[in-house]
């Protein structure tokens, strides 16, 4: 997707200097913020179509700027980190974040991530009707919207690749690892268990009560279906 705007957020300099070289050689267009407040500034301002965020920041930290952001717009988020924990890793997932990479990383894999995040958020596939309903749930792909009983819901662009896949094969058992490659792409090198962080935030937006679902189930040592048979 050249030409989308990129907004990079880190308070190291030298590496925004870095990541900035390798976006503008691959014809992106660049944003830069070196605080939390000054990201959301330039977010709610400039809308980009991707933003590369780091989880430690001053002023406001990545974790409250996702959380912010969450709650104001559907842009997808990498979010940056130098912790190393699996729990660590997964909490900006669990914010919402769309992808994760681990300092230090290669500028290649970086750009790697970012193209698979921008071509999962712009993808809209011909294969299938283009809208689909499960009782009160519906999903219409051409729009990538979401309504619940008649009220739309916004969900990140991995939530609703997940929802598609689900949705698109009612009652078929997906697998962490089959979903992984569906959502992410084959080659994906992050966490199986990132696929139960995203299932998680999509409950909380489409389920009347996330911890008794009635659309995504899971399949205990299996993984996830979208049930077709029972619908509120």
């Amino acid at each position: 997707m050249a030409g989308a705007r990129i907004l990079i957020v880190d308070d190291d300099h030298k590496l925004v200097d870095l990541i900035r070289l390798y976006l503008a050689r691959d014809g992106y267009r660049v944003l830069v913020a070196y605080d939390g407040r000054q990201a959301l500034e330039l977010a709610r301002h400039k809308q980009p179509d991707l933003i590369v965020l780091d989880l430690m920041l001053p002023e406001v930290s990545g974790l409250d700027v996702c959380r912010t952001l969450r709650a104001e717009s559907e842009v997808p988020v990498i979010m940056l980190t130098a912790r190393t924990s699996e729990d660590d890793k997964l909490v900006g997932l669990d914010l919402g974040a769309d992808d994760y990479i681990t300092k230090p990383f290669s500028p290649r894999e970086l750009m790697a991530r970012i193209r698979a995040v921008l071509r999962r958020a712009s993808q809209q596939e011909d294969e299938g009707p283009p809208q689909m309903q499960a009782g009160s749930l519906m999903v219409d792909i051409p729009r990538h919207q979401v309504t619940v009983r008649g009220k739309q819901v916004y969900l990140t662009p991995t939530e609703f690749r997940l929802l598609e896949t689900l949705i698109r094969e009612p009652g078929r058992v997906f697998t962490r690892l089959q979903l992984v490659e569906r959502v992410f792409g084959p080659g994906y090198e992050g966490l199986e268990r990132s696929v139960d962080e995203h299932i998680m935030n999509l409950r909380k937006k489409i389920e009347t009560n996330p911890a008794r679902p009635v659309y995504v189930q899971t399949v205990y040592g299996v993984g996830y279906k979208l049930n077709e048979k029972t619908y509120e």
